[in-house]
């Protein structure tokens, strides 16, 4: 392989953050990691990590990847980054997913410090990063992209490039409104096919196999048969990202009339207490309104990216 020789500052070790921080360091980057948590990044030095103690130690990097929850988290590490720093990096990289007005406010703060700034959320969660299939969507300069480009494949085997500005923004807030919207369909038809007597495992079985099937139904099948609903992603996550699809819909004059239902569904269930486990939950609040009791049901069923 050939050998990565700018240094790499890694902001956030979450569930997916660390992921994909470890899979740049497995890679042979030169990585620099820094989380609040300084216990949740340590894991990363078994992989050739540094792991530095303030996040001010990261401006010395040549590019800097950001990968928090919300807007006021960037805001809060990218300006403890910046602030005082005798050196800065050349570029910043940041994935989480934000709103347009928060990007286009951080492209402005980075410009101002003669930063180049790539837009770069993704698709996946933890186990689809493991398993090699995250993807990232990128907008910003052509030439960051192309200069970013070997340590997003290091990252993931997919990346694409939308467009100048905040366009990755809106492509990734469009991705996250479809993911509520087609998982309370997928609830909604697999508890009418369960109350008519169908078994879970074999209606999704079949919807897996049929043109309907998608690398997303197939992922979410295990935790719909067995019920076992372990975070990947959750309620108050799932609720933030409606809540910008909504608001880029009022933005550009588009009604959004399945997305303001989902999202009225999701706050519904976390007004009922069911905030901790994955959104898939949205099965259990849909079983409930017809009422149906479900059981896991004991039969071993692939999630598609094994």
């Amino acid at each position: 392989m050939t050998e990565i020789t700018p240094t790499i500052g890694w902001i956030g070790t979450g569930r997916m953050g660390y992921e994909m921080a470890a899979r740049l360091a497995r890679g042979g980057a030169s990585l620099l990691a820094w989380n609040r948590t300084r216990a949740k990044a340590e894991p990363l030095a078994q992989y050739g990590a540094k792991i530095a103690e303030g996040v001010g130690e990261l401006a010395a990097c040549e590019i800097v990847f950001c990968m928090v929850s919300t807007w006021d988290d960037v805001k809060q590490v990218m300006t403890a980054l910046l602030d005082g720093a005798k050196r800065l990096p050349r570029m910043v990289i940041e994935c989480s997913s934000i709103s347009l007005e928060g990007s286009a406010e951080l492209r402005t703060l980075l410009a101002a410090r003669g930063i180049e700034y790539l837009a770069a959320p993704v698709s996946g969660n933890a186990k689809v990063i493991k398993a090699g299939r995250l993807s990232f969507v990128c907008s910003g300069p052509k030439r960051a992209y192309d200069e970013a480009l070997p340590y997003l494949k290091m990252i993931a085997p997919a990346a694409s490039f939308v467009g100048e500005g905040e366009l990755a923004r809106i492509v990734k807030i469009c991705h996250n409104v479809f993911l509520g919207v087609v998982t309370q369909s997928l609830a909604e038809i697999t508890v009418l096919a369960n109350k008519a007597g169908v078994p879970r495992h074999a209606f999704l079985e079949f919807m897996n196999q049929s043109v309907m099937g998608s690398t997303f139904t197939r992922y979410k099948t295990p935790a719909f048969v067995s019920l076992d609903f372990k975070v990947t992603f959750t309620p108050y996550l799932l609720r933030k990202d409606l809540d910008l699809g909504l608001d880029a819909g009022r933005r550009f004059e588009v009604p959004m009339p399945l997305a303001a239902a989902t999202r009225d569904l999701i706050q519904s269930m976390m007004g009922r207490g069911m905030t901790e486990q994955d959104f898939a939950t949205l099965l259990l609040q849909q079983a409930e309104a017809s009422g149906v009791k479900l059981a896991p049901e004991n039969v071993q069923v692939g999630d598609g990216l094994s």
